[in-house]
């Protein structure tokens, strides 16, 4: 689904996509999107910010307290780093600056449909470090039996993080792994979430997992 208020784009998405054998409905509103979304299964949702009525991030936490998984892709003007920051903080998977070039656009989306692809393969996946859990089945973190809230983008940088335990992550290794962009060195964008992550998985036990390796990026060890 496309909820995007510029009819325009939105119908050339739609061409665009449908010639690449995708199925596309559309909402050029919040509201209308919402009823859609609640009324069927989508695979994807591609969400601009700047809506009438409520905006894309408000509609983005909406969608994500009905459904932790689909693939949401903002797809906006607003090209800030504070702004890419809210879009992620309400749960989207992935963000697009307008004006962009389709192929980098089918690019993301065909990333994103796999990786959800791979998420719904059974595995009974629980990781684990120290007295840190990530459940890959319920999307859970526990640590010390205490249960820590996670936003999908922080989830799959802790995964990054345990999947690679003891081993040093640059900022263009989690760049390209966690978001899979190339590392942009005029944002800070990396290093606010690994603080966010920090402050939730860290800041309140005596025994610290996420370490600085000053000049070379991040490591999570124990």
């Amino acid at each position: 689904m496309i909820i995007e208020d510029e009819v325009k784009i939105a119908k050339a998405l739609k061409k665009g996509l449908g010639e690449n054998e995708y199925i596309v409905d559309l909402a050029y509103d919040a509201v209308v999107g919402k009823k859609m979304f609640l009324a069927a299964s989508y695979d994807l949702i591609i969400l601009d910010i700047n809506l009438p009525g409520i905006n894309g991030y408000e509609l983005c936490k909406i969608i994500r307290n009905y459904n932790s998984q689909v693939p949401v892709l903002m797809l906006t003007a607003l090209s800030a780093t504070d702004d890419k920051i809210e879009g992620f903080d309400a749960g989207a998977d992935d963000y697009l600056v307008k004006p962009f070039e389709f192929k980098e656009l089918m690019a993301r989306i065909k990333a994103l449909l796999k990786r959800t692809a791979n998420m719904m393969i059974p595995s009974g996946n629980v990781i684990k470090i120290a007295d840190l859990e990530l459940n890959m089945d319920s999307k859970e973190v526990i640590r010390d039996g205490i249960k820590i809230s996670l936003t999908a983008k922080e989830f799959q940088l802790l995964e990054y993080f345990m999947r690679n335990r003891n081993r040093v992550l640059s900022r263009a290794d989690i760049a390209e792994r966690v978001w899979e962009i190339d590392f942009d060195t005029q944002t800070n964008v990396i290093d606010v979430y690994v603080n966010y992550l920090r402050n939730k998985i860290d800041k309140n036990f005596s025994v610290k997992l996420i370490h600085t390796q000053v000049g070379m990026g991040y490591m999570l060890k124990y």
